[in-house]
């Protein structure tokens, strides 16, 4: 009962906000009757979304493949130079400022770089722009969660004369878990965003960017924010991924499980 009562008030409020936003949407729609090329009503979105459903979800996997991709590469680099960082402090002085200029990088400035480096038919650049997209935000949480030692616990390590790789393995590591994360879901968004972004600049048409673009150029209204809402939802799927593996592991590591 208090698992459902927990549900209730965790995920009641969203799904009737949800509701009551597409409700005024569509009432707004039809009340000022606006034109689908200016804005769409919920309703003719889901019936293009229905329609073309076998399409959207072909387009959402080839998107989502992307996205996963680049995010696991760059979560792994970005935990990786996060560690060394902390390490080394001096590189991570040198090396923060840098990451903080690749953040201000515009996705629609690297997304064409990058493309022009390969063939028309490779998906490496719409990975790297995911993978660069999602090694900002994991690094510098992680790095700061690797970096922050309580004083209390640098006494009590130095005590019993523990060596850097015996604090970073109890006390940080640990410690940076909860930061990791944080960085973690705002890179899983991140990917869906950098992937479906990266597909406006040319190379194959098989994702969700290349369906939202060429709907669009056929003044297909509809169809187009029916390939949005694919976007959305694979979004959404990440996201609910990233807070599963963070309630798994950050549960386990409470209940003293390692």
């Amino acid at each position: 009962m208090s698992s459902a009562k927990a549900w209730a008030r965790v995920g009641l409020p969203p799904i009737v906000f949800g509701f009551l936003f597409l409700a005024a949407w569509e009432t707004f729609v039809k009340a000022a009757n606006i034109r689908a090329y200016v804005l769409a009503s919920p309703t003719a979105i889901l019936g293009e979304a229905n329609d073309r459903f076998h399409n959207i979800l072909v387009a959402t996997e080839h998107s989502g493949l992307n996205a996963l991709v680049g995010l696991a590469v760059g979560t792994v680099l970005a935990v990786l130079a996060a560690a060394l960082c902390a390490r080394v402090q001096v590189l991570g002085q040198a090396f923060a400022p840098l990451v903080a200029a690749l953040a201000a990088v515009p996705i629609v400035c690297l997304a064409p770089i990058l493309n022009n480096m390969y063939s028309l038919t490779s998906t490496l650049p719409r990975r790297e722009v995911v993978a660069i997209s999602a090694f900002v935000p994991v690094f510098i949480n992680t790095l700061r969660g690797l970096q922050h030692l309580a004083p209390v616990h640098e006494e009590l390590m130095a005590s019993y004369a523990a060596t850097g790789t015996d604090v970073l393995r109890t006390i940080r590591i640990p410690g940076a878990l909860p930061h990791f994360f944080t960085g973690l879901r705002i890179a899983a968004s991140l990917a869906v965003i950098a992937s479906v972004v990266s597909e406006y600049f040319g190379g194959l048409k098989d994702g969700l960017g290349s369906r939202i673009t060429d709907n669009v150029k056929a003044t297909d209204y509809p169809a187009a924010w029916a390939s949005v809402l694919g976007a959305v939802v694979l979004g959404l799927a990440f996201f609910v991924a990233a807070l599963l593996i963070e309630r798994l592991v950050l549960g386990r590591q409470a209940a003293g499980i390692t």
